[in-house]
C-alpha cells in the first residue's frame, strides 16, 4: 500500500512539473506571474557597471550617494563609468551586448531601449518594482511625476516596464537679454513671421539681430535632430510610427517636412542661423563668446536653443570687474502653432540590462531603488545641472524651494532659472513612438537637416529632395 501511495505522489509531482513546464511557470509574462517571482538583495561581494554621461558637476553629486548607497550595502561596489554623450552610451552597449559584456544600468532613451530590445537582455523591471520584499511602495510609486513614469511603459506591452525615470529636461531658449533691452526687441514666441512687422517672431527677430550686428550669427540650434522632430510634432507632419511593417515606419520623407527645411536653409544661406554640426561645436560657445578674432571683430550669437540641463554653459565668463559682459534671459522654444504647444521631453531615465550572474541584476536594483527613491537625490542633482526632478516630493524640500526661489540670470542662478522654464513648459511634453528603428530615424534626420539647410545655394531641388529620400532608404536599410 504505502509503495502504491508513494507511485501515486510521483505521479502527481511529474505531472505538476509537466503543467508547469507547458504553462511556462515563471517565464510568464502576465503581471500575476511577475508579481510572483522574488528577489534577494546580494550579501556577498559585487560588483555593478553603471553608464551614464555625467561631466564632473554630476558626477560629484553620483558619487556622494554611491558613498550613502555602501554604508547600508558596502559589498556592491558601483563601478560608475561616463562613456561620451547618449549616442556614445547606445553604440557601446549595442557592441558589447554581442558579447554579453553589457553593463548592469545604463542611461538611456526611449529609442535606444527599443534598439537593446532585440537582443532580449532588457530586465523587465516590474519584477522588481512588484517585489513583494524589495519592490516600491504604492507611495513610491505615486511619488514619480506621471508622465515621466509612464515612460517606461511604451513599448508596446504595458504590464511591463522597460525603463524608470532618472532627471528629465527639456530644450529651453536663451537669449542675450541686455542686447535684447538695448535694441527694443522682442522675445520670440513663434517660428514664422505672419507679415513684415511680425517682431515676435523667430524670422523677424533674427534678421533684425542681423542688420543691427552684421557680424553675428543671430541664433544658434544644437540639436539638429531635435528641431526636426519638434518641427514635425508642432505642425503635425508625419515623422514616424510603431508598426510591424519595416516600411511604413518611417514617414518623414514628405512634401511639409521639405517645406521647413526650405525655411531654415534660407535662413542658413542668410547667416541667420547655425547648428551645433554646422558650426562644429555645442552654439553655447558662439552665444558666450567675447573674444575677437584676428580682424577685431567679435562674432557671437544673441539666442541659443540648447538643453535646460546646459544652463550653466550659456552662462558668459565673469569680466575683469567681476561683473558679467550680459545677461541670460531664458524662455519656452517658439512654436508654429500656439493652440499645438510641443517641447520634446528629454533626460536620461535608467535601463537595467540582463547578466549572467542574476545577483548582480538584484544588486543592480537595490541602487536604482536607492537613487531613484531619494527626493534628496533628485533635489541637489537637480540644482547641479538643471535638469528637472522626476520625484514630486523633491519640490517640497526647503533646500529646493529656496533654490528655484534663486532663479536670476548669473551662473549661480541660471540653472534654477532654467528648471522654472523647464516645469512651465510640462504641458507641452512630447516623446517620439519607440520602436526598432526609431534611434536610426532620429539619427538620420539630424543628418538630414544639416544637409539640406548646408545645402550650396546651386543645388536643385531634386537634388534636395533626393536628401529625403536617400535618408528615408538608409533607415529601411539598417532594419531590414
Amino acid at each position: 500500500m504505502k509503495k502504491i501511495i508513494a507511485l501515486l505522489l510521483l505521479a502527481f509531482v511529474l505531472c505538476s512539473g509537466l503543467l508547469t513546464a507547458c504553462s511556462g511557470g515563471g517565464t510568464s509574462t502576465d503581471t500575476n506571474a511577475t508579481e510572483a517571482k522574488s528577489h534577494t538583495i546580494p550579501t556577498e561581494n559585487v560588483e555593478v557597471v553603471f553608464y551614464h554621461t555625467m561631466g564632473k558637476n554630476l558626477r560629484d553629486v553620483l558619487v556622494k550617494y554611491i558613498e550613502a548607497f555602501n554604508k547600508t550595502y558596502p559589498n556592491i561596489t558601483i563601478n560608475e563609468q561616463s562613456i561620451g554623450g547618449y549616442d556614445d552610451v547606445r553604440d557601446q552597449i549595442i557592441t558589447e551586448i554581442q558579447a554579453g559584456k553589457q553593463p548592469a544600468i545604463a542611461y538611456c532613451y526611449p529609442d535606444h531601449v527599443a534598439t537593446y530590445l532585440k537582443s532580449k537582455k532588457v530586465v523587465d523591471l516590474a519584477e522588481y518594482i512588484n517585489d513583494k520584499e524589495i519592490g516600491l511602495t504604492e507611495a513610491q510609486v505615486k511619488d514619480f511625476i506621471a508622465g515621466y513614469y509612464s515612460e517606461g511603459q511604451q513599448f508596446g506591452d504595458t504590464s511591463k516596464m522597460y525603463t524608470l525615470p532618472f532627471s528629465k529636461s527639456t530644450e529651453v531658449m536663451y537669449y542675450n537679454k541686455t542686447f535684447f533691452e538695448q535694441n527694443s526687441l522682442k522675445v520670440p514666441d513663434h517660428w514664422f513671421a505672419a507679415n513684415d512687422s511680425d517682431d515676435t517672431s523667430m524670422e523677424y527677430v533674427i534678421k533684425k539681430i542681423k542688420e543691427i550686428d552684421p557680424s553675428s550669427i543671430p541664433l544658434g540650434y544644437d540639436s539638429e535632430a531635435n528641431w526636426f522632430i519638434t518641427m514635425t510634432e508642432q505642425l503635425k507632419t508625419p515623422y514616424t510610427q510603431a508598426v510591424d511593417n519595416v516600411a511604413d515606419r518611417f514617414l518623414f520623407n514628405n512634401e511639409q517636412n521639405m517645406d521647413f527645411c526650405n525655411k531654415f536653409r534660407t535662413w542658413c544661406q542668410n547667416g541667420y542661423m547655425t547648428t551645433q554640426a554646422i558650426y562644429g561645436a555645442y552654439t553655447s560657445g558662439l552665444f558666450t563668446n567675447n573674444k575677437a578674432n584676428d580682424d577685431g571683430v567679435i562674432i557671437r550669437s544673441y539666442i541659443s536653443i540648447g538643453s535646460s540641463a546646459g544652463a550653466t554653459y550659456q552662462c558668459p565668463a565673469k569680466s575683469d570687474d567681476g561683473t558679467y559682459p550680459f545677461e541670460v534671459g531664458i524662455a519656452s522654444i517658439p512654436q508654429a502653432d500656439q493652440s499645438n504647444k510641443k517641447v520634446i521631453s528629454q533626460g536620461p531615465s535608467l535601463c537595467m540590462l540582463k547578466q549572467k550572474d542574476s545577483k548582480v541584476n538584484d544588486a543592480a536594483w537595490a541602487f536604482m531603488k536607492f537613487l531613484l527613491t531619494s527626493s534628496e537625490f533628485q533635489a541637489e542633482f537637480s540644482m547641479a545641472s538643471g535638469y528637472v526632478p522626476v520625484l514630486k516630493s523633491a519640490f517640497e524640500l526647503e533646500p529646493y524651494k529656496e533654490f528655484l526661489s534663486g532663479a536670476n540670470n548669473n551662473k549661480d542662478g541660471i540653472a534654477a532659472l532654467s528648471a522654472k522654464i523647464c516645469m512651465e513648459q510640462e504641458s507641452a511634453y512630447f516623446t517620439s513612438p519607440a520602436f526598432v528603428g526609431s534611434s536610426d530615424a532620429r539619427d538620420e534626420v539630424g543628418k538630414l537637416l544639416v544637409a539640406y539647410i548646408s545645402a550650396a545655394s546651386t543645388v536643385s531641388d531634386a537634388e534636395l529632395k533626393q536628401l529625403f529620400t536617400d535618408a528615408y532608404n538608409r533607415c529601411i536599410t539598417l532594419n531590414q
